[in-house]
């Protein structure tokens, strides 16, 4: 019952949209109607176009979270762990976290051209503070008094980090990769409409440059629902198999907006 009251408000702007449609409230070009979304969103799928653009989308976001998570984890933990490391880093990181990807682009094109490579540095420079970050919130915020227990039963110092730390962190770990998976997806559009030849990014300049504004809304939804599809199954699936601290990771818990940059 909770999920279909998430429904209600999509429902209401749908209803409203369609009606303006057919009374002629809204200009048919500027917001096609309903009906012309679907014919386009079908045309789209039939002739394997959208399928096409999605993949590649979803594929480049897939590496280049995956190249985040590989370099921001291992590097947030050692710098949790190494409170001297810290003060090295924090600076270049600090200096960092606050360029928009977006602003970097011309440079990247200029460096690597309009291939995949800016591209995945896009989305690394988008999502490898919210994965940073999150994780270095997890590692450091242990509870002392586990670590004192740990040490009167003799644990190591990977005893200790494996079977009190990481586990505690956890939450935080979960929170940075949903955070991290959205700003994939906000970066990886915002590269493709300045520099591609495919994905979804690509298909919406392509349709503004002739005036197809159903193909445009088609390719937001696209976004929308793929984005939110990817985010749901991350999280059902942790919580399916993962059940830390007697409850499951709710939904929407990334949006906690502490040590994350706007794209």
């Amino acid at each position: 019952m909770k999920k279909l009251k998430g429904l209600v408000i999509p429902i209401l702007i749908i209803i409203i949209w369609w009606i303006g449609s057919a009374l002629h409230i809204f200009n048919d070009y500027i917001i096609p109607s309903p009906l012309s979304i679907l014919s386009a969103a079908y045309t789209l799928l039939k002739g394997g176009v959208l399928i096409k653009h999605i993949s590649v989308s979803f594929c480049r976001v897939l590496v280049g979270f995956l190249i985040t998570f590989a370099i921001a984890f291992p590097l947030a933990v050692l710098a949790g762990m190494n409170k001297k490391l810290m003060l090295y880093l924090e600076p270049f990181l600090e200096f960092n976290r606050h360029i928009p990807p977006i602003a970097v682009i011309p440079i990247l094109i200029l460096w690597f051209g309009i291939g995949e490579v800016s591209k995945l540095a896009v989305i690394f420079l988008a999502t490898f503070f919210p994965v940073f970050s999150s994780t270095l919130t997890g590692v450091t915020n242990y509870d002392e008094k586990l670590l004192e227990v740990g040490a009167v039963f003799n644990f190591s110092n990977k005893d200790k980090f494996f079977k009190i730390i990481l586990p505690q962190a956890i939450p935080s770990i979960i929170t940075g990769i949903q955070l991290g998976l959205g700003y994939s997806w906000r970066s990886l559009m915002g590269a493709e409409l300045v520099a591609a030849s495919s994905g979804i990014g690509y298909m919406i300049m392509d349709a503004e440059q002739l005036s197809r504004p159903d193909i445009i809304i088609v390719g937001i939804f696209s976004i929308g629902i793929l984005g939110y599809a990817i985010d749901y199954i991350f999280l059902s699936l942790t919580n399916k198999f993962m059940h830390y601290h007697g409850k499951e990771v709710e939904y929407g818990r990334a949006y906690n907006k502490e040590s994350v940059q706007d794209f």
